[in-house]
């Protein structure tokens, strides 16, 4: 079986969640199989070493799991991205779109040293609302983005599309 169809297996789809009409991803139970986990994390490694990254960022919540996970494995800092109001510090903030809604990405002003070479990494890409504004958030810190890894891609929502225009997206391991 590959590396995507046991992620595929591994995920619950939840359907109507949070709202009617979405076929919500459920990536919680695919942490529950460790040994799939670690190979998640190993193709991950292996597709960032050696590549010069300087900080890997981890979007609010789910991308915490598998970013900081590469930052240590790759022995350079994680940066956490999360949602307005979450972070104690002087920020930055972006304003942005969901495939359901709009909300509002902060990080600390002082989380990336300008001219650091950063991969953004999160559980799924959908629109490409949410990276979009990390994007801007680091760009915003003087940061030089490398790519986008995400573990889902929700190909009929062309994130991708719109996330080339910006940096490549070099990884995604499950595709809907």
């Amino acid at each position: 079986m590959t590396l995507e169809e046991r992620i595929k297996e591994a995920i619950t789809i939840v359907p109507d969640f949070p709202k009617a009409g979405i076929q919500y991803k459920d990536i919680t139970t695919l942490f529950q199989n460790a040994g799939l986990c670690q190979d998640i994390l190993d193709t991950l490694v292996e597709e960032y070493q050696g590549k010069g990254l300087e900080a890997i960022i981890g979007l609010e919540s789910r991308g915490f799991m598998f970013g900081f996970a590469l930052a240590l494995r790759l022995k350079v800092p994680f940066i956490l991205i999360r949602k307005k109001g979450k972070l104690p510090r002087l920020t930055y903030e972006v304003k942005y779109s969901l495939e359901y809604g709009e909300n509002a990405m902060e990080m600390h002003v002082d989380a990336i040293a300008p001219g650091s070479k950063v991969l953004i990494h999160d559980d799924l890409l959908a629109t490409g609302g949410t990276a979009e504004a990390a994007a801007e958030l680091v760009k915003d810190a003087g940061g030089v983005l490398v790519g986008f890894s995400f573990i889902i891609e929700l190909s009929y929502l062309s994130g991708r599309k719109k996330l080339s225009t910006i940096s490549p997206v070099i990884s995604t391991f499950a595709t809907y």
